[in-house]
């Protein structure tokens, strides 16, 4: 039983120690660490070019993302596509204004697990993971619960 106990703890500690300290590198080579954007949230995005969810939250994550750059918040994106020039080319034609990352799975094991497309992680200004979703966002329902959280 203790080995158990003990094995939970770890894995509790690394799965904490591994997002508390991600590092991404984007596609025009700047290094994204979530420790640079203390003081703003940070949602990190999962998505691919052929996910028509993806597809569909896309327009929100840029007004989302260029409402709030300056002041509070930024949209990281996580392409896990296939090739890093079919990203570029979609990323050129949607005006995709956050910064992108080509990721696979290994990497993304950073942030934490990724089962369906899109997948979201939110950060809090303090750096402490606060909400995981899987599945589309809207700018709203980011901009609610940041809204609500700080009331709390």
């Amino acid at each position: 039983m203790s080995r158990w106990l003990l094995l939970c703890a770890l894995l509790a500690a690394s799965v904490s120690a591994g997002a508390a300290g991600f590092t991404l590198q984007d596609m025009s080579g700047k290094t994204h660490q979530l420790a640079d954007y203390r003081g703003k949230w940070v949602l990190v995005n999962f998505w691919a070019t052929w996910c028509p969810p993806c597809l569909s939250e896309i327009p929100e994550l840029i007004a989302l993302h260029d409402a709030h750059k300056d002041k509070d918040l930024v949209v990281i994106g996580v392409a896990l596509d296939s090739t890093r020039a079919s990203v570029a080319e979609f990323a050129g034609k949607s005006g995709i204004s956050y910064p992108l990352v080509q990721g696979d799975r290994k990497m993304s094991a950073q942030i934490g697990a990724v089962e369906v497309l899109p997948t979201s992680y939110l950060y809090a200004p303090d750096g402490e993971l606060v909400s995981h979703q899987a599945g589309e966002l809207t700018r709203v329902s980011v901009e609610t619960y940041i809204k609500n959280k700080k009331l709390n």
